[in-house]
């Protein structure tokens, strides 16, 4: 880990990013300079100054400590809806490329269906029909992300299969599931955790852009998506920092990620450290 952060500092930049993110979403709260639902009028749409860097928002609430706290929410989604969505495609995805025939085609179909709906559209008509909440956000970005790593997994499963490897550990007698568990999955891991990196900024947008079109996360909750949307109204008029904070957190929690992946890549797969 030591080399590849030092051979590449983008890399490095990233993790630090992602430790960032990280404690923000277990200290945000803490460290929050003022209160974040806390409104008071008299103060409403100032722009930033030393005593609120980023300014204030239409009810006088500092956007400072509501970008910091939002940190939590939009983690707690992100990480959520991956996991789930890389826990059960990835099984999936094992079972389907270990197995073939009709286990195959089964698993293929619904992977299919689900890919054959607009994924951002596919999560609004999950949220619209189940009611807007922190729950079912994570149950539809779980969904609309599976499909990745079911098919990742087929691919990877069914390439290594036949594998020389494969045939000792079974001819020793290992059952199928202990070759899955110890001899296939940890081979499939290296490209599936570039997808965790690459889906966790997916998973931030997913959620942001539906507060943005109001099927998220409630108002007064800080979220970066509702405070975009939020200060979307009012850049006409010339408060250009109500949205453009949470929106520069947004993208940089993102590129993060999407940084993230490659050193992730060259960390895990053992033919990157030869």
């Amino acid at each position: 880990m030591r080399y590849v952060l030092a051979e590449n500092p983008v890399t490095a930049g990233a993790f630090v990013g992602f430790a960032l993110l990280i404690a923000l979403a277990l200290f945000g709260p803490m460290i929050a300079p003022f209160d974040p639902l806390a409104s008071d009028t008299d103060i409403a749409l100032q722009p930033p100054s030393l005593a609120h860097w980023f300014g204030t928002d239409h009810l006088g609430r500092d956007i400072l400590s509501r970008v910091i706290v939002a940190a939590r929410l939009d983690m707690q989604i992100a990480l959520a809806a991956v996991a789930l969505s890389f826990v059960f495609g990835s099984l999936l995805g094992v079972l389907a490329g270990w197995y073939g025939g009709g286990i195959d085609r089964a698993i293929g179909r619904v992977v299919d269906t689900i890919m054959a709906f607009p994924l951002f559209v596919l999560a609004m008509g999950i949220v619209a029909a189940l009611g807007n909440t922190v729950g079912n956000i994570i149950y539809a970005t779980a969904i609309i992300n599976l499909p990745f790593y079911a098919r990742m997994a087929r691919a990877e499963t069914n390439a290594r299969r036949d594998a020389g490897f494969v045939e000792a550990a079974r001819l020793s007698g290992n059952s199928d599931a202990r070759i899955l568990a110890a001899q296939v999955f940890p081979n499939i891991l290296p490209p599936m955790m570039v997808q965790v990196s690459l889906n966790l900024g997916y998973a931030i947008l997913n959620a942001a852009g539906l507060s943005f079109i109001g099927l998220g996360v409630r108002p007064p909750t800080p979220e970066w998506g509702i405070m975009v949307a939020e200060g979307a109204t009012y850049i006409v008029s010339g408060e250009w920092w109500i949205a453009l904070f949470p929106g520069l957190v947004l993208m940089a929690a993102v590129f993060c990620f999407n940084l993230l992946g490659d050193g992730l890549r060259d960390i895990i797969d053992p033919r990157r450290r030869t």
